[in-house]
């Protein structure tokens, strides 16, 4: 399992005094006010920083991190992921999983088929669908129902389903 797990990505400043413009990859943006430190992932290597402020604009997450202060310090890190030890992570609720987690499984359904391995999860509101690929390329998209998904094992990284008319 990874240790790092993706919280966020920075997509611009915001003001002169070193803040920065956040599109989180979290359900709960608040989640950013309990971290006491992030790690700025940047094309040649990752730094932590002190986590000294935050505050929201729409559906964003504005961070001040310590040791940027203007404007051109913060111009550095656009387009830069925000990660957390996964130690950090806030605890899901039950049959709840971290995309990364889920990114890989092989999904097989009720009748032992092998369908293929989760590429991607997009979230449409009411729930999450999970894309399928196998090794023809044949894409499968599978919603996260309870009707359908029938047992998550992280650890085996495996996935069973029940396949209901219409999805294949």
């Amino acid at each position: 399992m990874e240790q790092l797990m993706e919280i966020g990505q920075i997509v611009n400043t915001y003001g002169i005094k070193g803040f920065l413009k956040v599109v989180p990859y979290t359900d709960d943006i608040t989640r950013f006010e309990d971290l006491k430190s992030i790690y700025v992932e940047t094309k040649n290597s990752l730094k932590t920083f002190i986590i000294e402020d935050v505050k929201y604009s729409k559906n964003l997450v504005l961070l001040k991190l310590k040791g940027i202060d203007d404007i051109n310090a913060a111009e550095i890190y656009k387009n830069c992921y925000l990660k957390i030890e996964r130690k950090d992570a806030v605890e899901l609720p039950k049959d709840s999983y971290f995309i990364i987690d889920l990114i890989g499984i092989t999904v097989f359904s009720d009748n032992n088929e092998e369908l293929g391995n989760i590429i991607d999860v997009y979230s449409t509101g009411a729930n999450d669908i999970y894309v399928v690929k196998n090794e023809l390329g044949k894409q499968v998209l599978l919603p996260a129902i309870g009707e359908v998904i029938k047992n998550v094992d992280i650890k085996s990284k495996k996935m069973i389903v029940h396949l209901i008319e219409g999805l294949v």
